[in-house]
């Protein structure tokens, strides 16, 4: 029971301290997750963030669910997901009560401007980290540099391309890659029977 409060509380805090979204919240599940809790590895935490992004629903959701379910099962991911979202929820359903008024005062109009910076600090954050930690293989440096560019063009050009297009083509992209190999390691066994 003790561990299920503590998984709530710590998601709780996460949900409540961090701004712009799952992406910047990534550098603060990692931080208490894997360097001050040891509730899971480096590796897990690039597992999870991947799998996350692939799967329905917020990133920080699907963290909060996988490392509540790794450390107590169902009711440990129950507990870290509502800790995680609760706390926004209530944020939200204040804001949205007092949103255009609250516009109209100056320093919070600077506070949420000064917040978009922040968060677009955190996420580049998130991904420097995680490019670090990225196994340098050429296929995965390759896949990086595609994505990246890919997404620069799209940006400059204001191409209306679909994220689900650009998924599915990395999707098929990355099969084919493994499909080759596996086909390449078949047609080697055979040459060395």
């Amino acid at each position: 029971m003790r561990l299920l409060f503590e998984l709530l509380i710590v998601f709780a805090k996460i949900g409540l301290f961090t701004f712009g979204g799952g992406y910047a919240m990534l550098p603060l599940i990692e931080d208490i997750c894997v360097e001050k809790k040891k509730w899971i590895t480096h590796d897990e935490m690039m597992n999870i963030t991947v799998i996350a992004e692939a799967t329905p629903g917020p990133v920080a959701i699907n963290c909060a669910t996988y490392v509540g379910m790794k450390k107590k099962g169902l009711s440990g991911a129950v507990a870290s997901t509502i800790g995680v979202i609760i706390p926004s929820f209530i944020i939200i359903l204040i804001i949205s009560l007092f949103f255009d008024r609250l516009l109209e005062i100056k320093w919070v109009h600077s506070a949420f401007c000064g917040i978009k910076i922040a968060v677009s600090v955190l996420i580049v954050d998130a991904a420097i980290k995680m490019i670090r930690k990225m196994k340098k293989k050429p296929l995965t440096v390759a896949a990086l540099t595609t994505s990246c560019l890919a997404m620069l063009l799209i940006n400059i050009f204001s191409l209306n391309i679909s994220t689900i297009v650009l998924i599915l083509i990395s999707a098929i992209v990355g099969m084919s890659v493994v499909l080759a190999k596996k086909q390449n390691n078949k047609e080697a066994n055979k040459d060395a029977s």
